[in-house]
């Protein structure tokens, strides 16, 4: 990593230090898209199976999509619950790019489920290139609409369902609130963004820091978009649902949490839009988190500072 070694919070130095790199140094490179793809399924095929949790069931839901496919929602949900319970709309990371089976993160979405007493509905949305936005934030919209339309038959309140991503999982799920906002839907319950990806232009100053190269560098960030978004990257034909940093309008988006990293990339875009959200006066809890790097809770999730931000959002996600 240029530069920020000595900055990380120890804990996330170590685990920074342990992890393989890729050429330039940081964790993710993407210049080759269906490589790194193939790279991952090949280590996802190395770990050893991992019995089924009892106190976890499991639901794959098939929903329609107007083009005849079908998307692909996994739900969650804490085995010995067997009242209405809450929901969690989750939209993974990946850049937009990888992540296209739900199941290889079992473990940290039974923990999402069981630490929040919750349904966790894990959005297996299209990635890009293949389908180029918004087609993901679609796919959220359609997961999102069926389980407040099908609420009573998964048993979950329709009042009480949040959105929330992580990384490329921020750009759809913040995508999707506004377009249920837009478009009339009953309005989600919250919004959490993890450390987003947001916005295609790449003019936030942190954009430019070579200290935050932790996770990925700049040009691999300009990869990732061009793939979401083809001959419409960084160009004035990018609407807000394929790129929500771009949005001028955030009114009557819901409660939001947004958590950031010192050292990322990606820093100062989710800084402009708790802001723009505060200016429309959506209520936002902003958490800026000191010496870690993007993405820091998965690559270190034993770590202290980890702790202290699940506690946190965790704390917020309760509140339903």
């Amino acid at each position: 990593m240029p530069g920020a070694h000595d900055a990380l919070d120890p804990e996330l130095a170590t685990a920074f230090a342990a992890l393989p790199k890729a050429a330039n140094g940081t964790l993710l490179q993407l210049s080759d898209i269906a490589g790194l793809r193939a790279q991952h399924r090949a280590a996802l095929a190395q770990r050893p199976p991992t019995p089924p949790d009892p106190r976890i069931t499991i639901e794959s839901l098939r929903i329609p999509r107007d083009d005849r496919t079908e998307l692909e929602v996994v739900l969650y949900r804490p085995s010995g619950a067997e009242g209405i319970l809450p929901a969690l709309v989750w939209f993974h990371a990946g850049a937009q790019v990888l992540g296209d089976n739900a199941r290889d993160d079992d473990a940290y979405h039974t923990t999402l489920a069981l630490e929040l007493d919750c349904v966790l509905a894990a959005v297996v949305y299209r990635l890009a290139p293949e389908t180029q936005a918004p087609g993901a934030a679609e796919d959220g919209y359609l997961a999102y609409t069926h389980l407040v339309e099908h609420a009573a038959e998964h048993r979950i309140d329709p009042r009480r369902i949040a959105l929330a991503g992580a990384s490329g999982g921020g750009a759809p799920a913040a995508a999707t609130a506004l377009m249920v906002r837009d478009r009339g839907a009953q309005p989600p319950c919250s919004l959490s963004l993890l450390y987003p990806m947001l916005d295609d232009r790449l003019e936030a100053p942190s954009i430019s820091e070579a200290g935050s190269e932790v996770v990925f560098a700049r040009p691999d960030i300009g990869l990732a978009w061009a793939a979401v978004l083809g001959e419409r990257f960084g160009t004035d034909d990018v609407h807000p649902y394929s790129a929500p940093g771009r949005a001028t309008d955030l009114t009557g988006l819901p409660d939001t949490f947004v958590a950031l990293a010192q050292f990322d990339l990606l820093r100062d875009e989710g800084l402009d839009f708790a802001r723009g959200l505060i200016a429309a006066g959506v209520p936002v809890d902003l958490h800026v988190y000191a010496r870690a790097f993007h993405a820091w809770d998965r690559f270190a999730p034993a770590s202290a500072l980890t702790r202290s931000f699940e506690r946190t959002w965790h704390t917020f996600l309760r509140r339903w």
